[in-house]
């Protein structure tokens, strides 16, 4: 270990994750790269975890911030009105909801994922008068007790310390290969001896982020909100991580042609890195009483600000069909790669640029994923055994730059496969 990051090991929690996968010290960000303080380079597959679509410290909004903190414009306000806000619900209305035909109101909870989906879970009880919640394997909704208790992943769960109880969990779509888990679901919810009482709301990721980059089909996504319609149950989109153009259009859900009662959203909603979540709610269920859910950090008027500046982007379909034809080229780099390389045992995973390939060789992803950011790339790995690395680009990300990580990743993939044959 490097001198300069000694201070983490000596002085912060054991707790820290990302500085171990990245040990370097950060200095300076702009679009899709990085760089530290041996002045190192790197491209960026990581993307604030899919907290930044549009890269680093985009000229947009970072003017937009700068003109509103140097106009001594309020910065912290709870839920009181400040022009700010009004500006942001003037434009997602206007620019998101409307050309869409949705109609939903927005609440606007603690600043985090975890935090809108205890906010939708609380709501959906509240509503309902019912306790339970199905979710769906592999899904990964946050790290607070209520986004924990919908969590597949068994050592997130573990951290809780407590039982996490009042869900049942659901196989997600192709959960098991070539089956559909409709008829398994609507069996236990017909069944009064099934153990597993009508829900208050379904939660499910479109694409499963954390769960290991698993995209589901849009008949199963149809089939799933028909099902709900039949049972009186309320259906909860988990948009934080696949949202926000990561899949091409601005909710991921929107080809599926699904209609939400409710959705949450957090990550890049604020555009620029900002804490900033959201939470639409369909007009009929917003029941909650005045101030019974909210937080003292829901007034963050920055975040207004970039992220009214960021709804620029969604003015047109411009960004859409950037994103479209990179995820084109990503894709047919994958299947390529996982053709030429079968040592990967890969598997190509995700829709948009929310791709991964899955190895079926232990720790690999792992070692790919190491070698990969020590020749300049960085990328996370996803899934219970994070058996798959996971591509996350900026949505704005250049065509030379996404060549070049992709690169980086056919290099990382042939050295680390060079050293496991050596080994054997």
């Amino acid at each position: 270990m490097s001198e300069d990051m000694k201070v983490f090991e000596n002085l912060e929690s054991e707790v820290r994750s990302y500085v171990r996968s990245f040990p370097t010290i950060f200095t300076k960000t702009k679009g899709s790269k990085m760089w530290d303080n041996k002045g190192n380079t790197y491209i960026d597959f990581f993307s604030g975890a899919g907290a930044l679509n549009y890269g680093h410290n985009d000229e947009h909004m970072k003017q937009k911030l700068i003109d509103y903190i140097l106009s001594d414009g309020i910065t912290h306000s709870l839920d009181m009105a400040s022009e700010a806000k009004a500006q942001f619900l003037t434009a997602f209305n206007t620019i998101i909801l409307e050309p869409r035909n949705m109609d939903y109101k927005i609440m606007f909870p603690g600043p985090t994922g975890t935090n809108t989906v205890e906010s939708a879970l609380k709501l959906a009880r509240k509503v309902t008068g019912r306790t339970e919640v199905i979710s769906f394997t592999n899904g990964f909704h946050g790290m607070t007790l209520g986004a924990l208790s919908v969590t597949g992943n068994s050592a997130k769960r573990e951290g809780a310390g407590i039982p996490l109880q009042n869900v049942s969990t659901m196989p997600y779509d192709n959960y098991v290969d070539n089956q559909s888990s409709i008829n398994f679901i609507e069996r236990f919810l017909e069944d009064n001896g099934s153990g597993v009482a009508i829900p208050a709301a379904m939660i499910l990721e479109t694409v499963q982020g954390e769960g290991g980059i698993n995209a589901a089909s849009f008949e199963w996504m149809k089939e799933i909100e028909a099902l709900c319609k039949r049972w009186g149950i309320l259906l909860i989109v988990d948009e934080v991580q696949a949202g926000v153009g990561r899949t091409g259009s601005f909710f991921s859900f929107e080809p599926a042609g699904i209609k939400p009662d409710i959705i949450c959203m957090s990550k890049s909603l604020s555009g620029y890195g900002l804490p900033f979540a959201a939470t639409l709610i369909r007009p009929e269920i917003d029941q909650f009483a005045p101030g019974e859910h909210n937080g003292t950090f829901r007034g963050n008027n920055h975040a207004f600000i970039t992220a009214t500046a960021a709804l620029d982007y969604w003015k047109d379909n411009k960004l859409g069909a950037r994103v479209n034809h990179l995820a084109t080229k990503t894709e047919d780099f994958l299947n390529d790669l996982v053709i030429r390389y079968p040592k990967l045992q890969g598997e190509v995973r995700g829709r948009g640029l929310m791709t991964g390939v899955a190895c079926g060789v232990k720790d690999l992803a792992n070692k790919i994923t190491a070698k990969a950011f020590e020749l300049g790339l960085i990328m996370e790995t996803a899934g219970a055994k994070d058996e798959v690395f996971k591509l996350f680009p900026a949505l704005t990300i250049s065509d030379e730059e996404l060549g070049t990580g992709l690169k980086i990743i056919e290099k990382s993939v042939e050295l680390v496969l060079e050293t496991e044959t050596q080994l054997v």
